[in-house]
């Protein structure tokens, strides 16, 4: 199991185990392979559920609602009592329905 080394007559290595400060483990066998750091994880926020009324103007006052089982997505606001439904799919997410009820908004003032 022993064997001499080829870089000096002292030095001994097991098997393919060469010890670290001898030059032939640097020279034998397969070249290293280098560690990479583990990728760094993004920073995602949660989209918002609760968005600011364009017509009492309270910030945080219009709650958005998604009913999956009837397709249909509803924006109330706190405040002033205003609503707004809207037909959503499977990709609707909260500020889908608000960007809905705010291009309802500018079409009707127009």
């Amino acid at each position: 199991l022993l064997s001499i080394c080829c870089c000096a007559p002292s030095c001994t290595f097991v098997l393919f185990l060469c010890t670290t400060t001898c030059t032939c483990a640097q020279t034998m066998g397969r070249r290293r392979k280098s560690r990479k750091p583990p990728p760094k994880k993004k920073m995602t926020e949660p989209l918002q559920l609760v968005f600011p009324c364009p017509f009492c103007n309270h910030e945080k006052s219009c709650d958005v609602n998604l009913d999956r089982t009837r397709n249909v997505g509803t924006v109330t606001c706190r405040v002033c009592l205003e609503d707004f439904q809207t037909p959503i799919n499977y990709l609707s997410e909260a500020v889908d329905v608000y960007s809905d009820w705010i291009d309802a908004c500018e079409s009707a003032n127009q």
